[in-house]
This record gives structure tokens, sequence and C-alpha cells, in this order.
């Protein structure tokens, strides 16, 4: 389980492919405190460390990344040189800063605008059809792994959605978002509370 609130960004030093897909990601994280196994969130995909570095060299650690994984996620998040927003897995009685967010990524979007209003930056996102339902105005979504407030929703007639976003300078400049460009492919996770209620109405409408 994570947050929503990025703690590194990381790049992808080296693409290893056996079978699955084995990325090394350099981290500013102190690498001798995650365990072999833990789980961390690399632009909303929670991935398993299964190498990392020792003491007294750079930081990375390894994952690997399914040929599943790398098909219902961004198009050329898992490329070399790739920025990446990571989090560590939340511990019991962490600060839980943004919303609960589970590192599995339900449908990709695409930046339809960036514009600069008064120092933040206003981004629409397009979301396909298959996640519109969920997105509401005040309510929460996580983009390529960051915890974001959706400020206003506009329902498309293909049944896309093109929702509002505003990213403050801070999370700008301390997030991969500020390498995002028009037309680039985001991955989206719904707030988990939506999904839920979603779940109780179609059941008790059957009811």
């Amino acid at each position: 389980m994570f947050t929503g609130i990025i703690t590194d960004i990381g790049t992808i030093e080296r693409i290893e492919k056996d079978g699955d897909t084995r990325l090394i990601i350099q981290t500013a994280y102190d690498t001798t405190g995650i365990d072999l196994g833990a789980s961390i969130a690399c632009s909303g995909v929670c991935l398993t460390v299964i190498d990392k570095s020792g003491p007294g060299g750079p930081g990375w650690f390894a994952v690997d990344v399914s040929d599943e994984t790398i098909r219902r996620t961004a198009p050329g998040q898992w490329q070399q040189g790739r920025r990446l927003n990571l989090e560590r897995a939340m511990k019991l009685g962490d600060e839980l800063g943004g919303h609960i967010v589970t590192g599995h990524v339900d449908g990709i979007g695409m930046i339809d605008s960036i514009a600069v209003v008064g120092g933040s930056h206003h981004l629409v996102v397009i979301a396909p059809p298959e996640i519109a339902p969920f997105i509401a105005t005040k309510g929460s979504i996580t983009v390529d792994g960051v915890s974001l407030t959706v400020n206003a929703v506009h329902d498309r007639t293909d049944g896309s959605t093109a929702f509002d976003l505003n990213i403050i300078p801070h999370t700008w400049a301390v997030t991969a978002l500020g390498d995002v460009v028009l037309g680039q492919e985001v991955n989206l996770e719904i707030d988990v509370l939506a999904r839920y209620l979603a779940r109780m109405k179609d059941y008790l409408g059957t009811r």
C-alpha cells in the first residue's frame, strides 16, 4: 500500500532482458534499509526489489517487470534514462499524506494540455472510457504514482473524460511530472474508495 507522496526520483540506469524485463534503477534511497522482496512504486506501478546495491557506493535497486505489466502501463515508461517517481510501501503508523494507493494501474491517460497559471502548472489529462465514471471533481487520482486532486471533469462524446489538475511548484520540482510533454501517456490509478462505491451501487441495484 502507498500514499502517492513521492519520496525520490529514480532513473533507469540499465535494462536487461532475460524472460521478464529487469531494470536497474538509480536511487537516493539508503538501500541498506530496503529488504529484498520489498515493494517500491515506480511511477505508480508496484514492483518487487530483487537485488540492490551494497553500502558505500551509488544507490540502486533491481526489479523485474513482466510483459503483462509492460502491456498495461504507459508506453515508453520502461526505457533507459527514464526518470521514475518512487515511493516505498507505507508502514503501519506512517502519515497518510495523500490517499490510499495500491500501485495497480487502472488505465492509461494522455496529457492533452500544459499551461502555467499563477506559478503552478495546469494539466488536462484524457482518461479512457473504462475509468471515466470513477473520476470526480475534488476526488483523488494517481498520475504516474503522484496523488493529486481533480479540479474539474469534462465528459466527452466518445465516452472518455478530460480532467484538470493543478500542480503546485513544489510537486512539479520534486516529481517526474516536470518531465511530461504534450501527448505523453501516463499511468492512472483511480481512488480505491470510488471503486468500492461503484461496486456497492451495482450490488444494491440488483437487490
